[in-house]
């Protein structure tokens, strides 16, 4: 039972709910015979706000060409970062309200949206105005990251770039935050040899710290840089990727209940080793999961990343379940409202036309035919008009 506050109010077997409220009166009621319902899905890291595809590089990257050759080449980031400096607001948010809406089919309900295509003040708030206008106008939960520090720009040293983003960038966010124009959650920094090293990456996530922003940051993807012990000792909330960590960042990452979480599909696209998942639910970390969506990984489908991450990282579906939900939560600071079908928490669920949950992680790419309703505050976000006369077998 959800309020219309959009919290849950009840949760329990159907007869004790039914005598339960059996004065009341329901603006819907869903008969969910047969089927499952499950907590909203939570992406916890992508890359939804830029202009201009890169599928010609995924061309060169099945050719054999690396990720850091394609980014030497003028590609990678910079090519999209050419590109969202270009389009105008408007384009963005259409583009991405786009995004959005597909990514809420496929049974997101919170998701962590970061900016980063600009690495000038200028486009990087115009994509953080962006995100900021969906969180406004669209019934889905955002959790907005600024990554001001996805790449170093063009002509700058990545000390310059990393001095013009405490002495500007920040402190624009604080006024814009203070104003109530802008409200920003997480800061975040590809910390990666040959972008910003462990120095300048400290120095920018303390900055972020000091005014207020979560740490949630890009860290030991393509080589072993100590992302994680780092992390550890600044108190951040969550790091991502991990595909490289040492032993000793793991260890550090379960002491101070900081979330991993895990980019199956962006180890999978660029052919990288895949993150110690096992090693990391072993050892006490709190492993959650994102589909690290932009133009170099572009899928919008969590269940899609569950069902890499039990493949591919030997997770089980259970543990899957628990990281695209309440650790995602976690991973973004939310995991007392999100994550859970809990009295008091927020009504986001999905409903799969399945008896056995499981469905949504076993049927690979089957998820548009098999969850019937995306609900969102209480609030019927997606109806699955094809669920009723389909069978999901």
């Amino acid at each position: 039972v959800v309020c219309r506050d959009g919290c849950i109010k009840a949760v329990g077997p159907a007869d004790v709910i039914r005598h339960q409220f059996s004065g009341a009166t329901f603006e819907r009621i869903i008969d969910c015979s047969g089927k499952c319902v499950l907590p909203g899905l939570v992406d916890a890291h992508t890359h939804p706000v830029w202009a201009g595809d890169r599928v010609h590089e995924f061309a060169m990257k099945l050719a054999g060409a690396s990720y850091m050759e394609i980014h030497q080449a003028g590609g990678g980031i910079h090519f999209t970062v050419e590109h969202t400096r270009k389009a105008t607001e408007e384009e963005l948010f259409h583009t991405f309200k786009d995004r959005l809406e597909r990514m809420r089919r496929a049974g997101s309900t919170l998701v962590e949206c970061k900016s980063g295509y600009g690495l000038n003040l200028e486009t990087e708030l115009k994509m953080l105005r962006v995100i900021e206008r969906a969180k406004q106008s669209m019934d889905i939960g955002i959790s907005s990251t600024y990554c001001g520090a996805h790449s170093v720009p063009k002509g700058k040293t990545a000390t310059e770039a990393t001095d013009d983003i405490i002495n500007n960038h920040l402190p624009k966010l604080k006024e814009l935050k203070l104003s109530g124009e802008i409200h920003v959650n997480n800061i975040d920094v590809f910390c990666e040899k040959g972008v910003f090293d462990l120095d300048s990456t400290r120095r920018i996530l303390q900055a972020g710290k000091d005014i207020g922003l979560q740490i949630n940051f890009h860290g030991d993807e393509l080589h072993p840089m100590k992302s994680a012990e780092l992390g550890a000792e600044l108190g951040a909330r969550a790091i991502s990727h991990l595909e490289e960590v040492s032993d000793e960042g793991i260890t550090a990452m379960a002491r101070a209940k900081c979330a991993a979480v895990l980019l199956p599909t962006t180890a999978y696209m660029l052919r990288l080793k895949q993150p110690q998942a096992r090693k990391m639910l072993e050892e006490g970390v709190i492993v959650a999961l994102g589909s690290d969506f932009n133009p170099n990984a572009y899928c919008f489908s969590m269940p899609m990343v569950m069902h890499l991450a039990c493949v591919n990282m030997k997770m089980s579906m259970n543990e899957a379940l628990a990281a695209a939900t309440i650790n995602a939560a976690y991973a973004l600071g939310k995991s007392d409202t999100h994550g859970s079908i809990e009295t008091g928490k927020q009504g986001d669920l999905i409903i799969i036309n399945s008896s056995r949950w499981e469905h949504l992680i076993y049927q690979f790419g089957g998820h548009e035919a098999l969850i019937d309703y995306v609900i969102v505050k209480g609030k019927v976000v997606y109806q699955n008009e094809r669920c009723g006369t389909m069978s999901s077998y």
